[in-house]
């Protein structure tokens, strides 16, 4: 327990320095995650925190909740401390069974939500940390996946209390929030080519981890962090370091070509991030399926699952 913690910490501190640092170079202040430190500001101050972005589309207002916890400090600040404490708790979750998911800290996606203070390590890390659920009404487009995927009766509980008190800050929210959600630019990986190739993930449709894939390519998307919940499937170092490694196809499209289009983003996202996670999902049953057939050959044994096999072949 105190190595994980010792090792989460590391993560933590390290990656909020650095993100730290990257808002201070290029003067954003806290980024995106902004938003909710304004609107947090706003709440304190006893205004309507949906007045201050009139022309812009918000974050819902649990956001605004767990921005609290960070406007008392500079913007630059508030940022690190959010991203370090994001990447913490996700280094803590990903270590419970063992240190070889650390290496998803190396995707892509990962670092574009670091330059632009994302909510994606975070909803990635309530999927691990039960308690940590309710932080998953702040962005309720990615929140959704991890909350249909990895439900737990006290997660779930969390979200309603948080709700519960957002509602009672401002009844109207919800309205007020969805009345800007059309301006929000996005894309939806399974409408962008080959995004319908994503539908073969149903031939692995036991498998939990392509439930979490089909979600999420159904869900609206702004950019490539949005995707950084997908590394909740690779779990062996070949499999992440795979994904890994072909998620980086994406940022060196973006570095020397200008999309044109949000369709051209996720057909970027879909090539570079969606079919390598396809084809995870895929040849793990084939890997499964190859590893019955030689427990079979080596002990003469036939499993439910070979014999099934066999007389298909016997029926044909």
């Amino acid at each position: 327990m105190w190595r994980r913690l010792a090792i989460s910490g590391a993560i933590g501190i390290s990656s909020g320095v650095l993100c730290w640092a990257i808002m201070r170079h290029l003067g954003l202040g806290a980024c995106d995650f902004n938003y909710a430190l304004r609107e947090a500001g706003e709440l304190l101050a006893g205004r309507d925190p949906y007045t201050i972005f009139q022309k812009t589309p918000s974050y819902p207002l649990p956001a605004a909740i767990v921005g609290l916890a960070f406007v008392w400090v500079k913007p630059e600040i508030a940022a690190g401390l959010f991203f370090g404490a994001s990447s913490a708790l996700l280094a803590f979750g990903l270590t419970r069974q063992g240190y070889t998911r650390l290496l998803v800290f190396l995707a892509y996606p990962y670092w574009a939500a670091m330059i632009t203070v994302q909510w994606a390590p975070l909803i990635m890390a309530s999927a691990l940390l039960p308690w940590l659920l309710p932080v998953t009404t702040a962005k309720p487009q990615l929140g959704a996946v991890v909350v249909l995927t990895y439900p737990t009766r006290r997660g779930l509980l969390g979200c309603v209390l948080l709700l519960a008190a957002s509602l009672i800050l401002m009844p109207n929210w919800p309205l007020r929030w969805l009345g800007g959600v059309s301006q929000h630019t996005h894309y939806v990986p399974i409408l962008a080519l080959p995004g319908p190739a994503l539908l073969l993930a149903l031939w692995r449709r036991r498998d939990p981890d392509s439930h979490l894939f089909l979600l999420s390519s159904l869900a609206p998307q702004h950019w490539f962090y949005d995707s950084f919940i997908l590394w909740l499937i690779p779990k062996t170092r070949q499999e992440i370091m795979a994904t890994v490694f072909l998620s980086w196809g994406a940022g060196i499209t973006r570095w020397y070509m200008t999309p044109h289009s949000w369709a051209e983003v996720g057909a970027w996202a879909v090539l570079w991030i969606y079919l390598p996670m396809l084809t995870v999902i895929l040849l793990r049953g084939t890997e499964a399926s190859l590893r019955e057939r030689r427990k079979q050959m080596f002990t003469g044994v036939q499993t439910p699952a070979t014999a099934i096999a066999a007389l298909s072949v016997e029926d044909h």
